[in-house]
């Protein structure tokens, strides 16, 4: 009774320690280090790998009752194993085993006269080295890319030593001896099932269950009935792949999934190249049309530079003063010359002056812009004004501080300048008598060392003759 409800904790604490590995990994991108090449050799794997494990040892077994043992009262002791493996296939590896504990038991059967002649015996395990094949029966999975649960089986064979003491009815001690130390070397057959649970990358958690089958009646120093004497080893333990970190581990490795990137990975490939060569076709057609778009263009800009709708000789682009009567002299911008009217000096006064400073004064554009701010209108209206009723001729000057470079400094001088041009022209004043021109940083009236240096650097200077 006692040894069934130790097995039967044994067995639910393997169940407990177990149940959460039972889940396999999702079906999501295949991890790029347990990509295999498909049809690689074992180079491309780890196929080294050690284990060390601890469980319970015991003479019973899954073959036959505690009736038929010699002693018919089996106990529970400590094993310890340890093993070195090479997987020479996916599915099968040979593995050195090394096994070691105690085994012991109580109540011996009776002999011939009916009475039992030993009440225990304890066989201390010195050593039991096997070399065993190992079989994985499931390291496939055609529905997960890599699975959790490696289920196996072991057979093989070796050569154990072990030393059994045998208790008599009256508790004294007596070695089962077959030499002077009373150690026994004899030939067993391991046969073995279990089932791997991968924990990590190259680690495994090893569930086992292994019944030992010695050549001999003497394992437990008692020579009852004709059969051989077996014994059971149920244990936990890991197992740890030897190698280079970045190669799977090949008892482990699912060739499907390896073959399922390998299709994969080509169609996608293919994908892209049909992508990319869609895509230049799109950009061949987008460059053909815009090539397209900007002849029209162009043909139509032409159209506008060269008709001249009054036949003045003034393109309509540049003409100011369209529909101009036939046969009249017109100047640059297409307005009529004046005719036959002499000459009259005209005087700069004070108040001409005034009405210039007072534009400059107004003036403000945009923050690094040449858009004029709609308060400065009211002064250039005068300004325009002013050109149109005494056709002055005016200078307009662009200046900058030295903040940015250079390039760029000259060119918004130069466009304010032209911005300022094009309002007073708009507002009535000949194009031809104004002049715009653009110095950029390079005649500064004030320090650019200081905020104020640099506004007042930041100008445009009206020369009015």
């Amino acid at each position: 009774m006692k040894t069934k409800l130790l097995q039967g904790l044994l067995l639910c604490s393997l169940i407990l320690v177990a149940k959460p590995l039972f889940a396999q990994t999702p079906d999501s991108a295949l991890r790029s280090s347990d990509y295999v090449r498909p049809f690689s050799g074992n180079g491309a794997y780890r196929t080294w790998s050690i284990g060390f494990g601890a469980g319970v040892l015991t003479p019973y077994t899954v073959f036959g009752g505690n009736s038929r043992q010699d002693f018919t009262s089996p106990d529970m002791q400590l094993g310890y194993n340890a093993f070195i493996k090479d997987q020479f296939l996916p599915s099968f590896g040979i593995r050195l085993d090394y096994l070691g504990g105690k085994l012991r038991s109580d109540h011996a059967q009776p002999d011939a006269s009916g009475i039992s002649p030993f009440s225990q015996f304890n066989t201390q395990l010195n050593y039991a080295i096997s070399l065993s094949g190992d079989l994985t029966l499931a390291n496939i999975s055609w529905h997960h890319e890599h699975g959790a649960i490696q289920p196996y089986l072991t057979f093989g064979g070796g050569f154990m030593g072990y030393k059994p003491v045998l208790t008599l009815a009256n508790g004294s001690t007596a070695n089962f001896k077959t030499d002077n130390s009373g150690t026994i070397s004899e030939f067993y057959i391991p046969l073995g099932i279990g089932l791997k649970f991968d924990l990590g990358r190259g680690v495994n958690l090893n569930l086992g269950y292994q019944v030992n089958f010695v050549n001999s009646d003497n394992i437990d120093g008692y020579n009852f009935g004709s059969g051989y004497d077996r014994f059971s080893y149920a244990h936990i333990g890991l197992e740890f792949a030897l190698g280079d970190r970045s190669k799977p581990q090949l008892a482990t490795h699912n060739p499907v999934a390896s073959m399922r990137h390998e299709y994969m990975s080509n169609e996608q490939a293919l994908q892209n190249a049909l992508q990319l060569q869609q895509n230049g076709l799109n950009a061949e057609k987008a460059n053909n049309a815009q090539l397209r778009a900007d002849l029209n263009t162009v043909n139509t800009n032409l159209a506008k530079l060269t008709t001249d709708s009054d036949g003045d000789g003034v393109a309509d682009f540049y003409d100011k003063c369209p529909n101009t009567p036939a046969g009249s002299k017109v100047d640059g911008s297409g307005c009529p010359l004046p005719q036959n009217k002499p000459d009259v000096k005209v005087y700069v006064t004070e108040e001409d002056r005034k009405i210039v400073r007072e534009a400059i004064k107004n003036l403000e554009f945009d923050f690094g812009k040449a858009t004029i701010r709609g308060h400065s209108f009211p002064s250039l209206d005068k300004v325009a004004e002013l050109l149109t009723a005494k056709n002055f001729s005016l200078k307009l000057a662009g200046h900058t501080d030295n903040v940015g470079s250079d390039d760029a400094n000259l060119k918004l001088s130069k466009d304010r300048a032209e911005s300022v041009k094009a309002y007073l022209v708009s507002k009535g004043a000949n194009a031809s008598r104004i002049e715009a021109t653009g110095y950029g940083e390079t005649q500064p009236i004030a320090s650019n060392k200081t905020a104020k240096g640099r506004q007042l650097n930041r100008r445009v200077e009206f020369t009015l003759f």
